[in-house]
């Protein structure tokens, strides 16, 4: 059995964790910290897990989480940066949620965060947790930066088209919605039910910090740079993320059925990649708490353009479902342990 601890389990990709490692067969959370909330019973602050967890939050202590097989940062940008170097001298797997050790230039975080990166060095130790590409990095990591929710649904999307050279990878179009749970759990004007009830707006328009993310991740694939425009929108609505991507095709003479085959294909052995026969849309609602990402191929008009759709639970694929995906990975786990729920309906 698996010894996991959790540091910053208040918000939402915390519970998510506790929700899924809950009933893990191999895995028992053991520790789960919060400054905050020391001293607090997970379930008084989560009256959901009344029952499934007999934990109490405590003030984070490095050599306490030492002790720890692996440990999960559900933390904000900055912290793990500043725990990891030492669990990982001591032998602990560290899964971080976070954006610490996505980006590997040290230079392009601190432009894109604001801060100065206080362990460059172990960036280039950390292995980027997408399992549809990285599996085998995965299994023998000691760091896992897990990838973010858009992020997510934007590479499972795009990834296929890329590796084939398909598609013109310097004009790659995204525009994509996400619900209000991607802002965390935090007490903001712009998060209220007021606010959000029956509107629909885009932010991040001059540059989200998932931009430099996404786009060195689809240049690995490529195997050459990209040029992607990224645009995010805000749902009224809790959980879910959906994208849709446009990319200009390099050879129009090939079929959509055939790029439809190279997708079932690529995906075939990916048990959370769901390629849905042509015609059809995915929901976010048909993905809301699973691990599943739905995806589907449209060419209107028959023309040059070719139009990818994806959807995913932002708190689940996006996040913490997809750590435990690594987690699973790392240890020699069944890859689906722990994740094999449908979603919820209605």
């Amino acid at each position: 059995m698996l010894k996991v601890g959790i540091v910053g389990g208040t918000g939402y990709t915390g519970v998510e964790l506790l929700r899924l490692l809950s009933t893990h067969a191999e895995a028992e959370v053991v520790m789960i910290t919060s400054r905050a909330e020391e001293g607090v019973s997970v379930d008084e602050l989560f009256p959901s897990l009344r029952g499934a967890m007999d934990l109490r939050f405590s003030t984070p202590d490095v050599k306490l989480l030492a002790t720890c097989d692996v440990v999960f940062f559900a933390t904000p940008h900055n912290v793990a940066m500043n725990m990891v170097p030492e669990l990982l001298a001591a032998g602990t797997r560290v899964i971080d949620l976070s954006a610490d050790f996505r980006i590997t230039d040290a230079d392009l975080w601190s432009k894109w965060y604001h801060e100065t990166h206080v362990c460059p060095d172990v960036l280039a130790t950390a292995v980027y947790g997408l399992p549809e590409r990285n599996a085998e990095k995965i299994r023998s990591a000691k760091l896992i930066a897990c990838p973010g929710c858009y992020p997510t649904a934007v590479q499972l999307g795009l990834i296929p088209l890329l590796e084939e050279k398909l598609v013109d990878p310097s004009r790659l179009i995204v525009s994509a919605a996400s619900g209000v749970s991607g802002a965390g759990r935090q007490a903001k004007i712009d998060n209220l039910f007021t606010e959000l009830s029956e509107s629909f707006k885009a932010y991040g328009v001059g540059g989200h910090r998932h931009l430099p993310e996404i786009e060195q991740e689809l240049a690995l694939a490529a195997k050459g740079p990209v040029g992607l425009t990224f645009t995010p929108h805000l749902l009224p609505q809790v959980r879910g993320i959906h994208a849709t991507m446009y990319a200009e095709m390099i050879d129009p003479a090939v079929p959509l059925d055939e790029i439809q085959f190279l997708f079932e294909k690529r995906y075939a052995d990916a048990p959370f990649v769901d390629v849905m026969h042509l015609g059809s849309t995915p929901q976010t609602r048909t993905v809301r708490g699973s691990n599943m990402c739905r995806i589907a191929l449209y060419r209107p008009q028959n023309r040059d353009t070719l139009v990818v759709l994806s959807a995913i639970d932002n708190l689940v694929k996006g996040a913490s479902g997809q750590a435990i995906q690594n987690m699973n990975l790392m240890f020699g786990l069944p890859e689906t342990m722990g994740l094999q729920g449908l979603a919820l309906m209605p």
